[in-house]
């Protein structure tokens, strides 16, 4: 029998693959799921928002641009720092807190909405990070998320990394997320679901352009690469080359590869 997985070693793990590179490169291009979401969530002003695992503040900025008081937390601080520095810049007003989804510092029915953009999902224990969205919202207050599935393109990019670079046994994958009835699992009893299924379309000037970006500054394909020796790393490349040319709908001349995520509204019970 398998030793039960050390989630708090993986975590540790985690922070640090998170915070190599630089994950604000990337999530930047992603803000437009952000403000998708707060309207999802048909945020208010005054209302409370807690954006959870919030990297560098696609949702905090566009919860914030509504006129809510906005808390952003996530466990890299380097992150926060990004997202500081970007309400700074817009001249919004935003909390941000270090914190962990799975033992959030705030008492239980703190805020009108909780919301996530591709960050609660890599939490490794899925059941206690809902339940934890769960307890801070109050009662008929939104829980808006946006999840990767698990066949869209960020699904199979990170089935790809899993062919070269074996997860962690015995830790539930983050595209589970982007499951509806891994959701229903998660939030049983606790909240009504509505979900979309919407496409964020990553943009780039090709497969080598994409991948150069990403093996620099996103995390988890940062550290795969890193891993690797150079003909593992060499394999991996033309792995993600071949599914990207594959996904691409710009022709040769450009990369528009469209991916694949749920917007989740949960509507606290």
């Amino acid at each position: 029998m398998n030793a039960p997985t050390d989630l708090t070693a993986l975590k540790t793990r985690q922070r640090t693959a998170w915070a190599s590179g630089d994950y604000a490169i990337i999530g930047t291009t992603l803000q437009i799921v952000g403000e998708s979401l707060a309207e999802a969530c048909d945020l208010r002003t005054d209302e409370r928002v807690l954006d959870v695992a919030a990297g560098n503040g696609n949702a905090t900025l566009a919860a914030a641009r509504r006129g809510c008081l906005v808390v952003s937390t996530d466990y890299v601080g380097a992150l926060l720092e990004r997202g500081a520095e970007r309400a700074a810049a817009e001249r919004l007003q935003v909390e941000f807190h270090e914190a962990d989804a799975e033992a959030l510092p705030f008492d239980d029915a703190s805020f009108d909405a909780v919301v996530s953009t591709f960050g609660v999902m890599f939490a490794p224990d899925h059941a206690k990070s809902a339940a934890e969205l769960l307890r801070v919202c109050r009662p008929g207050g939104r829980i808006g998320l946006a999840n990767w599935t698990p066949d869209g393109f960020i699904g199979q990019l990170f089935k790809t990394l899993g062919r070269h670079v074996a997860p962690p046994p015995g830790v539930q994958s983050p595209a589970l997320w982007g499951s509806q009835s891994h959701l229903r699992d998660l939030f049983d009893g606790g909240a009504s679901l509505s979900i979309a299924t919407r496409t964020f379309n990553f943009r780039y000037r090709s497969a080598e352009h994409f991948i150069d970006v990403f093996r620099t500054w996103y995390g988890p394909v940062h550290k795969a690469f890193a891993a690797l020796p150079a003909e593992q790393g060499a394999a991996l490349e033309s792995d993600l080359t071949e599914l990207l040319d594959r996904l691409n709908r710009a022709g040769p001349g450009s990369l528009v590869v469209p991916s694949e995520y749920l917007e989740v509204v949960a509507t606290r019970r």
